[in-house]
């Protein structure tokens, strides 16, 4: 158990912690459309919550592989009518956002924590600063448009994790609550990489920051394992939410929210006794 105050929102972590992803856009790879509804939105947050979530990381622009940017007005018309109506002071809200205008919108509207798969904006940065939110920063290699087309590295684990080394100047500077980083499996990886980030994450933990995962229901499932349809990866992604876990990672960030809880509780369960 942690405690941390973000935004103003003092509150409680327990470790493991279950960040449910709620998608508000129409071109998600696992969902995209289902939650572009603010009423049917707010429905699956609470039903997310009630399953052991403890964050909920709302987004308004995909980020899969070939996809192309939104602009700052729909983003923010697709956020602002859920985040409104949703409690800031039951459970962690996160936003999923690479424009420092949307993140500081939602900041004033009372979100907790801000998740930068761009790599630390130096502007969102300054902005969770200001607003003392929490903050997650992943590592990516190229745009969403492109980050799949021919991914190179010489040793994936030592550039992720001199990357994240790189951060840790201005991360202090910055003196935010509480950082997490997150590798960015499927982030400008092919499969090979992301099994060596898979099974080096232990060398990626620092007492700087947290690490969080998101493994969830993604392609390099199906390379491994032939699961053309993203909801036929729940086995792959509980399996890659567990040896996370083992290995030192605080958030997994997951789509089935129910059967992740259930599969880290028995996780620690088993590892204490």
């Amino acid at each position: 158990m942690a405690d941390f105050t973000f935004n103003g929102y003092a509150c409680s972590l327990r470790y493991p912690a279950v960040m449910g992803i709620l998608n508000l856009t129409p071109d998600s790879f696992s969902d995209g459309g289902e939650f572009l509804d603010p009423d049917r939105a707010l429905e699956h947050v609470q039903m997310m919550v009630e399953q052991g979530a403890q964050i909920i990381d709302l987004g308004a622009e995909s980020t899969r592989p070939g996809s192309d940017p939104v602009s700052e007005q729909d983003e923010l018309s697709r956020i602002l009518p859920v985040l409104e109506k949703l409690p800031k002071d039951q459970f962690l809200l996160s936003l999923d956002t690479t424009k420092p205008a949307v993140a500081q919108a939602a900041l004033q509207a009372g979100i907790h924590l801000i998740n930068d798969v761009s790599g630390g904006n130096p502007e969102l940065l300054a902005l969770a600063s200001r607003y003392q939110a929490g903050f997650i920063l992943m590592h990516a290699q190229g745009k969403p448009k492109t980050m799949q087309n021919q991914p190179s590295y010489q040793n994936v684990v030592e550039e992720v994790g001199d990357f994240f080394d790189s951060k840790k100047e201005i991360l202090a500077k910055s003196e935010l609550p509480k950082v997490w980083m997150d590798p960015g499996i499927g982030f400008g990886k092919s499969l090979d990489h992301n099994l060596e980030l898979m099974s080096n994450l232990k060398s990626l933990t620092d007492d700087s920051w947290g690490l969080l995962l998101g493994s969830s229901r993604k392609s390099w499932i199906d390379h491994l394992c032939g699961a053309p349809h993203p909801l036929d990866r729940l086995g792959g992604s509980i399996a890659s939410a567990v040896l996370g876990v083992q290995q030192g990672v605080e958030i997994i960030r997951a789509h089935d929210v129910r059967e992740t809880v259930q599969a880290l509780e028995t996780t620690m369960v088993l590892a204490r006794s």
